[in-house]
């Protein structure tokens, strides 16, 4: 596999570099962001307002030679705005479907959590399927379909929760955080002139990243590494303070995501480090802390950390073995 994993290396190094042109100082942001990317998966940038939400998905939009839309998410906006509406054609005498803005390949959904639970549950088909039905009749979504959500704290004025069935449909929840003191006046000269988003160019085509997407599924994972991986999500199901655990789709979301970071890190195997480094980002949005929990500010964070501390890492040389 070793030309084959150079292309992976590189498609991922391609768009890092490009990437944190716009980004400063968030490596694992944007790592993770890619990773993501790579896994067809969809990202959820969860942070409060100005630190680069918005910034992050547009950046990694436009380095890619995909088709891109931007849905503004209000409290006004109805399911149509976001799939579209069949509309009656009075010379044709029949209805003709007008596609929506989600008729596209990379959508940014910006403040989703703005949007009432109505208009949010618009893209739980797309999200999974990569399809809308709109009176009756289904509609393929171009390939690939990738949504970049952002949405401010849910103690921010004016949100709606997301409902747990479409948190369940994001691969990757990631937070930015501010920028250190440096990085932050780094920002300050780098936008003296001109935005750095206006410099950056499409750097990976479509062809390129589907062919990079079939490319990490042959990367290995021994039997023992995918029994740390359920062992850790069915974890999540068991604990006092946990109400609602990982779904299968987590276990799933963990293992493919493992197989992307062991590719960009020239492995042709997966490691339990792995696992450790992708279960937070990829586990913790999954799950619901119960009141109790709450009442002992316990985070999904938490959790996850204490089960990683407890369960056995498992060992042997079988792990780099196809």
């Amino acid at each position: 596999m070793g030309e084959n994993k150079q292309k992976v290396v590189d498609l991922y190094s391609r768009l890092t570099t490009n990437i944190e042109k716009v980004i400063i100082g968030k490596e694992q942001a944007v790592q993770l962001a890619v990773i993501a990317l790579i896994c067809h998966g969809h990202v959820l940038i969860e942070d409060v307002p100005g630190v680069g939400k918005t910034v992050l998905a547009k950046s990694l939009a436009k380095s890619l030679g995909c088709r891109f839309t931007r849905i503004q998410f209000t409290p006004d906006m109805l399911p149509g705005d976001v799939t579209g509406i069949s509309i009656y054609n009075q010379k044709d005498k029949a209805f003709e479907f007008r596609p929506g803005p989600i008729m596209t390949q990379i959508l940014l959904a910006d403040e989703i959590n703005r949007a009432t639970p109505k208009t949010q549950s618009a893209l739980l088909e797309a999200m999974e399927e990569r399809q809308i039905s709109v009176d009756g009749t289904t509609y393929p979504i171009p390939s690939p379909f990738i949504v970049l959500a952002t949405q401010n704290p849910i103690e921010y004025e004016g949100t709606f929760p997301l409902p747990e069935a479409q948190l369940d449909r994001f691969l990757i929840k990631i937070r930015l955080g501010y920028p250190s003191l440096d990085n932050e006046i780094n920002i300050l000269t780098l936008q003296k002139i001109v935005h750095p988003l206006e410099t950056i160019s499409t750097i990976v085509e479509v062809d390129e990243l589907l062919e990079v997407q079939e490319l990490v599924k042959n990367v290995f994972i021994s039997d023992k590494a995918k029994k740390y991986i359920v062992e850790i999500v069915r974890a999540t199901r068991d604990h006092p303070d946990v109400y609602l655990g990982s779904s299968p789709r987590g276990s799933l979301g963990l293992f493919h995501t493992c197989q992307v970071l062991a590719a960009i890190n020239d492995r042709t195997f997966v490691l339990p480090d792995d696992v450790k480094k992708l279960a937070i980002p990829v586990l913790a949005h999954r799950l619901v802390i119960n009141p109790g929990g709450r009442v002992k500010n316990i985070t999904p964070e938490l959790i996850i950390e204490e089960i990683i501390a407890r369960i056995p890492v498992p060992g042997g040389t079988d792990l780099d073995q196809p």
